[in-house]
């Protein structure tokens, strides 16, 4: 869950009162919703329905086209309102659902969207980790304190790691998305290329309906369809959303004592050992095998602490059982011992930037230092394209990195050590434009 970015849907929509006409038209018999938009929580206007507003005159083919769509989006949710009744939704949540679903065309271009160009992660951390964010954090951490010290008491997870996710998740609930759930499931459900995962999501958003947790207009978040202010996913909601506010519903988007209580509940369900940190900055010594720093490699502190691993200020390394050595820049950056509470943070978000933002980030609330070794700011990163090459070079050499998909995975970063090992260069298995320019230059 990377920070959600705010996304309007209001040029790609269906207009409502012809999606709930095509739907009447499957489904006889189902009630009509009451006419008008339901009001948004404050500061939110791009999930509303949308405006009026004159339009181009469209081309016959092309509106053609829109109410084919628009007959088949509406076949696609009146089978699934069947499923769901027989799942044993009710009768007012599925009206309340599905009598006004949007089909959003933008949810789609976003799904389908592989950005071409990677980012490092020292680009990320500026950007997550920076120092406004360190600055309102800080305020947030003081107003949240007794939801935080009660979260803590109950789960082991410090509220410093809770507010750094707040952070990462939704700028500290200044935006948390202003998408429809609902809308955004159907949509990618009737898209098909995940259907199942979110007809399995939609489901589950439908059961937070019928529970109560939540009114239909008040559940939105992104285009993806996590939600509220630390971005649950709907069956991640089901499984660790808590009520601590005692007023019988989980509210992940406006009470603060179950924002917080929920997402330390979900990092204590996902392995987070209490009082241990998440890890530490350290020195490698000048004989470290770099094709040992990887997640996959675990062995107790003691072990790594025998094979000349130090902390930057001498003091003795966390007493992991499970350790690995991160290197999230190679050989020329930064190094970290993390353990099993960052391999909890990677459940919330399997992205290695992602969970070294959200443990730097709570360093930084907590008074703690910044990252003391310098980045190689000087390396470039690779763009998709440039990662295919890579993979290209790589294979052609004798050193298989699987399909050449501009994914840098477990294939690729093994073809990538084991060609460095054979060129004499440290085995990080850290892509950089200076070495495809090398790959692409020998004969």
């Amino acid at each position: 869950m990377h920070p959600t970015s705010s996304t309007s849907f209001l040029q790609s929509t269906i207009r409502p009162a012809l999606m709930a006409a095509a739907i009447a038209a499957l489904v006889a018999g189902c009630a009509s919703a009451p006419p008008g938009s339901a009001t948004q929580p404050p500061g939110t206007t791009a999930g509303q329905r949308p405006a009026t507003a004159p339009t181009p005159t469209p081309t016959p083919a092309a509106t053609d086209t829109a109410a084919l769509e628009q007959q088949r989006f509406a076949k696609w949710v009146a089978d699934f309102r069947a499923t769901a009744r027989a799942s044993g939704i009710s009768e007012a949540t599925l009206r309340s659902a599905f009598d006004q679903v949007q089909f959003l065309p933008r949810v789609i271009e976003l799904d389908r969207a592989q950005p071409e160009f990677t980012r490092t992660a020292w680009d990320y951390l500026d950007n997550t980790v920076s120092p406004q964010r360190i600055a309102t954090g800080q305020d947030k951490l003081l107003q949240v304190r007794a939801e935080a010290d009660a979260a803590a008491a109950r789960y082991g997870v410090p509220g410093t790691i809770v507010v750094a996710i707040w952070g990462m998740e939704s700028n500290y609930g200044g935006n948390y998305g202003s998408t429809p759930v609902i809308d955004a499931l159907a949509t990618l459900g009737f898209e098909g290329r995940r259907e199942d995962w979110a007809r399995r999501e939609l489901l589950a958003a439908l059961k937070i309906l019928d529970s109560g947790d939540i009114a239909r207009d008040r559940m939105i978040g992104s285009w993806a369809g996590a939600m509220g202010q630390t971005q649950f996913l709907p069956s991640n909601f089901l499984a660790y959303a808590v009520d601590a506010d005692g007023d019988g519903r989980r509210d992940i988007w406006g009470s603060m004592p179950d924002v917080v209580a929920s997402t330390a509940n979900f990092l204590s369900r996902s392995g987070w050992q209490a009082g241990m940190p998440w890890g530490v900055e350290v020195k490698l010594p000048a004989s470290f095998d770099y094709g040992r720093a990887d997640m996959a490699v675990r062995q107790p502190s003691t072990q790594w602490a025998a094979e000349g691993i130090t902390t930057m200020d001498g003091q003795p390394l966390p007493e992991f059982a499970d350790g690995s050595v991160l290197l999230p820049a190679g050989a020329q950056g930064p190094a970290f011992l993390v353990g099993p509470n960052f391999r909890a943070v990677l459940r919330y978000n399997n992205s290695t930037n992602y969970a070294l933002a959200v443990g730097l980030l709570a360093q930084r609330l907590g008074g703690g230092p910044d990252v003391q070794t310098p980045w190689p700011r000087s390396l470039s990163a690779l763009s998709r394209s440039q990662m295919v090459e890579l993979q290209t070079a790589l294979t052609q050499r004798g050193f298989a990195t699987g399909a050449a998909d501009g994914v840098m995975g477990p294939a690729t970063r093994e073809g990538l050590r084991r060609y460095q090992r054979s060129v004499g260069l440290p085995a990080d298995g850290y892509p950089s434009a200076e070495l495809l320019q090398r790959l692409q230059q020998q004969p």
